[in-house]
């Protein structure tokens, strides 16, 4: 019988999935995600080969499924964050500023670089973490046009620019934000 981890099997695949996407985390510090072999996550997470793979099928469903987490840990606090905002230009503003202050805390680098190596399904996949993302900006310029507090041409467009602006790693958060809000403000 394997090793259980925690109270209840529930809290034992939490632990696991936990220490694998830690150990994801630091190897592509260390190295590129083609160099990371399954046995290096299990080395990493302190757990057997064979307990990793009851869990992930291969090293593209871990970086699947740690996106998941991510976005969803992500969605979490932005949605924590927004829920006492009513302008749209206050959401605007608070989402600005928690995806600037959390950059460091929630990317970790899973760009174009990672993307060329993943299966046409996984890419798919982590596409679908991106627009869930992207919906709550959408929401925010779609209301802000509405109430009349933003000028913006085209929604879609202007997503894809915003979020081409929040991955300069070197602005502040006030800068990110007042470049932002000039963007979509009235003339």
């Amino acid at each position: 019988m394997p090793k259980i981890i925690g109270d209840s099997l529930e809290e034992h695949r939490a632990t696991m999935r936990r220490r694998v996407f830690d150990a994801l985390v630091e190897l592509l510090r260390e190295r590129p995600f083609d160099l990371i072999t399954m046995a290096d996550l299990a080395t990493h997470a302190g757990v057997g080969r064979s307990s990793l793979y009851n869990h992930f099928k291969d090293k593209e469903a871990v970086v699947v499924a740690f996106a998941t987490d991510e976005t969803s840990r992500y969605l979490e606090q932005l949605n924590a964050s927004l829920a006492d905002r009513t302008t749209p230009t206050e959401r605007l503003e608070t989402y600005v500023r928690h995806h600037v202050d959390t950059s460091k805390d929630f990317h970790i680098g899973l760009g174009p670089e990672l993307r060329a190596m993943l299966s046409p399904e996984s890419v798919t996949a982590m596409r679908e973490h991106v627009v869930a993302v992207e919906q709550v900006l959408r929401q925010i310029l779609i209301d802000g046009v509405a109430s009349g507090e933003f000028t913006v041409d085209d929604v879609d467009a202007t997503v894809s620019l915003l979020h081409a602006t929040l991955s300069a790693r070197h602005a502040s958060a006030d800068t990110t934000t007042r470049f932002v809000l000039a963007a979509v403000s009235p003339s």
